[in-house]
C-alpha cells in the first residue's frame, strides 16, 4: 500500500475518501493517534493518512489534484472548510483548524470512526468550562466592585448556565457545525440544550489553545457584554429567560400568557433566520428576528418587557 494523502481533519479525511471511492478506489484509512490520556495537543489532532495499491497511487493523487484549488499566490488551500462560516461568526480565525474540528465532535461521531484518528470534545469542554468560569468571574469582580459575594456568585451562575450557553451556542449557528454520529443526528442532537452548551464550552477551548488566554478571554468579553450590562442594568439579573419574566409579569396583572408568532423567515436554507412577534392583549408588542425561533421569542420577550415597563 503506498500513502496517497495526510490530514489531520477527520472531516478533509472523509471529504477525500469519499472523493476517491466515487472514481472506484478504495483507500484504506489509518491513523498516528497516540495513546494517550490527554487527547489533544496544542498541536492539533492526529494524523489520519489515506493508503491505495500501488498500481492505483498515480490515478488517485490526480484525482485529489484536480480538485483542490490554487490561488494566484500559488498557496494550495484545503479540498474543503467545514467551519469558516462558525470562524466569521466568532470573530476568530485559528491557525490551526484541527482545534476547532476537535472542539465540534461530539463523543457520537468518535464512536463511530474506526480508524482511531477522531477523538471527541469531552476534555476540551472541561477546559472551557474552567476558562468561561475564571474570565467571568473576573469580568464581573472589575465591572461590579460594590456588589457582594452573593450577587456576583448569583449572576456568574446564570451567565454560564446550560440555557444561557446554548442560546449564545445558537446565535452562532453552532448546531450546524457540531459533528455528530448517525444515531445522534436522527435523535436532532444539533437542536439539544446540552450538547449545544458543551460544544460552546469546547470552542472557548479551542480558542484558548489555539491563541492563549487574551484570546480567549476578547471573545468571552464580546458575547457576554450584552448580559453583563443586563446584569448592570438589572442589579444582578443576568442571562435571564425573558419569556418567563413576561409570562410572570402579565400573571401578576391578571392578564393572559403571551402568544408568540411565527410572521416569517428570512434568507436561504443554509442561513435562515425567523421573524417572531408576541401578541399580549391580541396586539403584536415586540417582534425580533434571530437565527433559531427560540432566540428571536426571547428577544421578542425582551422588547415586549421593555414597552411594558415603559407604559407603566
Amino acid at each position: 500500500m503506498v500513502e496517497i494523502f495526510h490530514t489531520h481533519s477527520d472531516v478533509e479525511a472523509q471529504v477525500v475518501r469519499g472523493l476517491l471511492e466515487a472514481h472506484g478506489l478504495m483507500p484504506v484509512v489509518s491513523s498516528a493517534a497516540p495513546h494517550a490520556i490527554w487527547p489533544v495537543s496544542i498541536g492539533g489532532l492526529a494524523e489520519i493518512r489515506l493508503s491505495v495499491h500501488e498500481s492505483e497511487a498515480d490515478e488517485a493523487r490526480r484525482i485529489i489534484e484536480s480538485h483542490r484549488t490554487e490561488l494566484p499566490n500559488g498557496r494550495v488551500v484545503r479540498l474543503r472548510d467545514e467551519f469558516e462560516s462558525l470562524q466569521q461568526a466568532i470573530s476568530y480565525r485559528f491557525r490551526d483548524r484541527g482545534l476547532l474540528e476537535h472542539a465540534m465532535t461530539h463523543t457520537s461521531r468518535a464512536n463511530e470512526d474506526v480508524s482511531g484518528g477522531v477523538v471527541d470534545n469531552e476534555s476540551m469542554e472541561f477546559l472551557g468550562d474552567a476558562v468561561l468560569g475564571f474570565v467571568i468571574a473576573d469580568l464581573l469582580f472589575r465591572e461590579f466592585p460594590g456588589w457582594n459575594e452573593g450577587q456576583k456568585s448569583k449572576t456568574k451562575a446564570a451567565l454560564v448556565s446550560t440555557a444561557t450557553l446554548a442560546r449564545q451556542a445558537e446565535r452562532l449557528n453552532i448546531g450546524e457545525h457540531m459533528l455528530l454520529g448517525r444515531g445522534e443526528e436522527k435523535t436532532g442532537g444539533r437542536r439539544k440544550q446540552a450538547l449545544l452548551a458543551d460544544s460552546y464550552e469546547a470552542l472557548i477551548a479551542a480558542i484558548y489553545l489555539d491563541g492563549g488566554i487574551e484570546h480567549a478571554r476578547a471573545f468571552i468579553a464580546r458575547e457576554f457584554g450584552g448580559l453583563i450590562s443586563d446584569a448592570r442594568d438589572s442589579g444582578g439579573v443576568a442571562g435571564q429567560d425573558y419569556k418567563s419574566a413576561l409570562q410572570e409579569l402579565l400573571q401578576s396583572r391578571g392578564e393572559a400568557p403571551p402568544d408568540y408568532r411565527l410572521v416569517g423567515t428570512i434568507g436561504p436554507d443554509h442561513d435562515k433566520k425567523f421573524h417572531v412577534e408576541v401578541v399580549v392583549r391580541r396586539e403584536p408588542i415586540g417582534e425580533a428576528v434571530g437565527p433559531s425561533k427560540k432566540e428571536a421569542e426571547q428577544e421578542a420577550a425582551r422588547a415586549a418587557l421593555e414597552k411594558l415597563r415603559i407604559q407603566n
